[in-house]
């Protein structure tokens, strides 16, 4: 989410980048998608609890959660669908 925010790709590069080059599934933001962004945002907040504060929700997954962009379910997150 952080490299998106940042301008460095689009979604869809950063996950064919992660499908093509480390042999993942399904990229970061679509699996994002499909699980729903309350859970990547309770992930977030766990890790920052746990880890630090570089784990910390920001931008995307603390803006879009509470307005009730929750991802896959309404159809619309990273991807429109």
């Amino acid at each position: 989410m952080r490299m998106l925010e940042d301008g460095v790709a689009s979604a869809a590069d950063i996950d064919a980048a992660m499908t093509l080059g480390y042999k993942h599934p399904m990229g970061p933001l679509r699996t994002t998608d499909v699980v729903g962004l309350d859970v990547r945002l309770a992930i977030a907040e766990h890790l920052a609890r746990e880890v630090g504060a570089r784990f910390a929700p920001r931008g995307s997954c603390g803006r879009r959660s509470p307005k009730g962009i929750w991802a896959g379910r309404p159809g619309r997150g990273f991807y429109t669908w």
